[in-house]
């Protein structure tokens, strides 16, 4: 078997042909938009570069048939928020063939070494952890976008190498054909008109002023937590703009507090009901079909890609009021019966209660695993957040 690294145009191709050759035939896989796995690993498209750096590689047998392939990155600005520094892989597809995946781990784990790091988290994302992030363990159906899919051996890959669990990821979902519980309703629409709250949605003529809303939102919301780091308003700018062919303006709100944005929501439609039909291919053709599926209305389907409560309003009930101004917007969108609910780590059983509030099942589970370089070193979980 031989590593190779990616970096060049066929090296590329072999990285991105892989995936379609161990979910053929497999209907609940959607293909990821090639570009949009090229940008997070282009510098110029992915500001985790700013004080990061990434590498990946493509395996072949002696008859140069792909085995798998495996992508190691360290973002500088976390990596030594832990008790170790603790870098990270992803983008792993492996035959089911433990030597394969063990050179795939080896290679990943001693580039991470070689840049000063004791430990390896993965599969996680060079970026923000709402897209292409964990392991999936439970619920092998069709995923919401940006939600990592693989087949079930994976698990086996990682324990055998010797990957443990750091945290769960909890996904749920929600019938929107079954109304909200009364008892809810009543006590999120009582704290929705409490006078000095004011809930508004998203629109782009405004982006900068929701963009600082919301970098103000997220530092009150985290900045006590482990492994805080504050956001980069250019980088949620972009973000913005590069999503803007998926976003829905109203599927995005803000709660304010005598003008203070002290809350916000941020929900998708899934467009990975549309991505099926792609193979990954957004050429101009693929625009064209994306835009008259969409049009079509074939997405039924939301995913919550964030939720976060100011500190000091977190028991206040803002959490609840947002869903409810969100829930009567969504009845205005009779093609939607579906929302996903993702991802609640087992470290935060306040956004688990909320969840399960308002009707969630548990659908999926994903896990974030680790790897000490020190084999003898004692292994620790993620805390709680009290």
């Amino acid at each position: 078997m031989q590593i190779i690294e990616v970096n060049d145009k066929q090296t590329k191709k072999q990285f991105h042909k892989f995936p379609h050759l161990i979910y053929k035939g497999d209907s609940n896989w959607a293909a990821p938009i090639q570009g949009m796995v090229e940008d997070i690993f282009t510098p110029e498209k992915n500001k985790a570069f700013k004080n990061g750096k990434a590498i990946r590689w493509i395996l072949v047998d002696d008859n140069k048939k792909l085995l798998g392939r495996i992508a190691a990155f360290i973002n500088f600005n976390t990596s030594n928020t832990y008790e170790q520094a603790t870098g990270s892989c992803g983008f792993f597809e492996c035959a089911d063939n433990q030597e394969a995946a063990n050179l795939l781990f080896n290679t990943a784990a001693n580039w991470n070494k070689e840049n000063g790091m004791e430990a390896m988290d993965g599969p996680i994302n060079f970026g923000e952890n709402f897209v292409n992030w964990g392991l999936l363990v439970d619920g092998f159906m069709p995923q919401a976008y940006g939600m990592q899919y693989n087949p079930k051996y994976y698990e086996k890959l990682f324990r055998t190498f010797g990957f443990e669990v750091y945290f769960e990821q909890y996904s749920y979902h929600v019938d929107y054909t079954t109304p909200l519980s009364e008892r809810f309703c009543k006590i999120a629409e009582w704290v929705a008109k409490k006078p000095g709250y004011s809930f508004k949605h998203f629109n782009f003529k405004e982006i900068d002023s929701f963009v600082e809303n919301f970098c103000t939102v997220y530092d009150a919301a985290w900045s006590s937590h482990e492994h805080y780091k504050p956001l980069d308003p250019e980088d949620i700018h972009d973000f913005i703009i590069n999503s803007k062919a998926i976003l829905d303006e109203e599927m995005i709100w803000f709660a304010y507090h005598k003008d203070i944005p002290i809350g916000m929501f941020a929900m998708i439609p899934d467009i990975n009901q549309i991505l099926r039909k792609l193979d990954g291919k957004l050429n101009l053709w693929g625009i064209v079909r994306f835009l008259f599926y969409k049009k079509r209305k074939v997405i039924t389907r939301t995913r919550i890609l964030m939720m976060g409560i100011d500190a000091n309003f977190q028991r206040s009930g803002i959490d609840s009021a947002i869903y409810w101004h969100q829930d009567k917007l969504m009845k205005k969108k009779p093609q939607y019966n579906e929302v996903e609910l993702s991802w609640a780590g087992d470290f935060n059983p306040k956004v688990i209660s909320l969840y399960e509030s308002v009707g969630g099942k548990k659908a999926k589970t994903h896990y974030t695993m680790r790897y000490l370089f020190d084999r003898n070193k004692p292994f620790k979980r993620a805390s709680i957040i009290e």
